[in-house]
């Protein structure tokens, strides 16, 4: 088994929308970034490949990189994901916490948990999503952009044999 930990933070930037978790948020701004900015996918690449020591989501698709301009974090997620399996790995559970002040997002993780689901070929039980505020602390708290932090364990398929 292997554990992998990812962050990763935006700012909100007017008249894109909000990704996050692979679904679109409805909310008066988005977040900022050479991708569509999903802070909470990017997070969780980077916990994918972080536990398989792949190094990180700027290594496999770096911002200087005009492919990657405007690019759904879903389909960067497909191609971790791809990595991960190509390594004999597949993944025992994730677990997700996004820091906002803004939006809530109580009505939209059933539906970030089943997207997550299916593109990780694991259970709905298998992840989790919270979110929390910084109780109007430090940027996120001055509602200037979402931080998320996530952790995966991802289990050796061949060792299971």
């Amino acid at each position: 088994m292997r554990v992998g930990l990812g962050f990763d933070v935006h700012r909100f930037k007017a008249g894109r929308p909000l990704m996050l978790g692979g679904i679109e948020i409805p909310f008066e701004v988005g977040l900022d970034g050479h991708s569509d900015a999903d802070v909470l996918l990017h997070a969780v690449m980077d916990a994918l490949l972080g536990a398989a020591s792949l190094g990180d989501i700027g290594d496999h698709f770096p911002d200087t990189d005009e492919q990657y301009l405007g690019a759904s974090s879903v389909a960067l997620l497909r191609s971790v994901v791809d990595l991960i399996h190509e390594r004999n790995y597949r993944v025992g559970n994730l677990d997700v916490m996004v820091l906002a002040e803004q939006p809530k997002l109580a009505p939209y993780k059933k539906d970030m948990i089943h997207l997550l689901a299916r593109e990780l070929a694991v259970d709905e039980m298998d992840v989790s999503i919270k979110a929390t505020t910084m109780e109007r602390m430090g940027f996120v708290g001055r509602k200037e952009g979402i931080a998320v932090e996530a952790i995966v364990l991802l289990i050796d398929s061949a060792k299971e044999r």
